[in-house]
């Protein structure tokens, strides 16, 4: 209680249940307190006791410099205080113990070497920036072609779609005047049977016999080429006689008169000669 008194001060003391955990919680707040507190003021006398060291070094360093070299804090002119304060500035910037020579090199060798790595790290960056923008730079460009490829692409399926909705409609609408022709056919094919029609007027039968007569001339064209070659032959007839008969070309009775043009029509035709009866 007497902890939360002396932090709080002035002000109230927020309300909390009492209990063992809450006890506890407290016992430990005031232990790190109390052992914080502690750890600052060391550290605050540690840090009076070297102000206290650094002014006897000080006091010391001008009596060396006022017996040494006869210098005194009121006898440098105003540039050298100033050099002086920028000298301590600096050995303070740096954290040096003094502002020797020997403690200024190393720490400007090091703030050289860490300069040097900063500018080559920005470099490296610098290229990886650039190596970087350019990467952007396709993507980009790639991105704009992809979202043109898929702009395309959406209305091509937009029309694809609707062509597929029409395909569809004109099925259903096929599919419908299937059925009904089916059913127009069926109907007919009962009347037919009904009227016991003759199997040749019907339509199948007319296209079996029109592929028949289509055959037939298709047969028929070979010969038709042959009998072409004869047709325009000069008609020689000759004479089958049957006795008696004057001489010559004289019409005997009982002859008969042929000419070969017949002769080789039949032969073409049959293949055979016969005798004319």
């Amino acid at each position: 209680m007497q902890w939360l008194t002396k932090a709080f001060g002035d002000q109230a003391i927020p309300e909390y249940e009492v209990n063992t955990k809450t006890i506890d919680i407290l016992y430990q707040l005031a232990e790190y307190s109390d052992a914080r507190c502690n750890q600052v003021s060391l550290l605050i006398e540690d840090h009076k006791q070297k102000a206290v060291e650094y002014q006897a070094d000080c006091c010391h360093l001008q009596d060396v410099l006022l017996q040494g070299a006869g210098l005194s804090s009121g006898s440098l002119s105003k540039l050298a205080s100033d050099n002086m304060a920028t000298l301590n500035s600096c050995a303070m910037a740096f954290k040096l113990k003094d502002t020797s020579l020997s403690s200024f090199v190393p720490a400007i060798n090091d703030l050289t070497s860490r300069l040097t790595e900063a500018e080559k790290k920005d470099r490296d960056m610098e290229q990886e920036l650039t190596t970087l923008r350019k990467k952007l730079g396709t993507i980009l460009v790639l991105r704009k072609m992809l979202q043109e490829d898929l702009s395309k692409t959406v209305k091509t399926q937009e029309v694809e779609n609707a062509k597929a909705e029409e395909r569809l409609l004109n099925m259903d609408f096929i599919k419908a005047k299937s059925k009904d022709f089916s059913f127009t056919i069926k109907m007919a094919q009962e009347k037919i049977a009904s009227r016991k029609m003759d199997y040749s007027l019907t339509h199948q039968a007319i296209l079996e016999v029109s592929e028949e007569i289509a055959k037939l001339k298709q047969d028929i064209l070979p010969l038709q080429k042959k009998l072409k070659s004869y047709r325009d032959l000069t008609p020689v007839s000759f004479f089958l006689g049957g006795g008696g008969g004057g001489g010559g070309g004289g019409g005997g009775g009982g002859g008969l008169r042929i000419s070969h043009w017949h002769i080789l029509c039949k032969f073409h035709m049959t293949g055979v000669i016969h005798p004319l009866r």
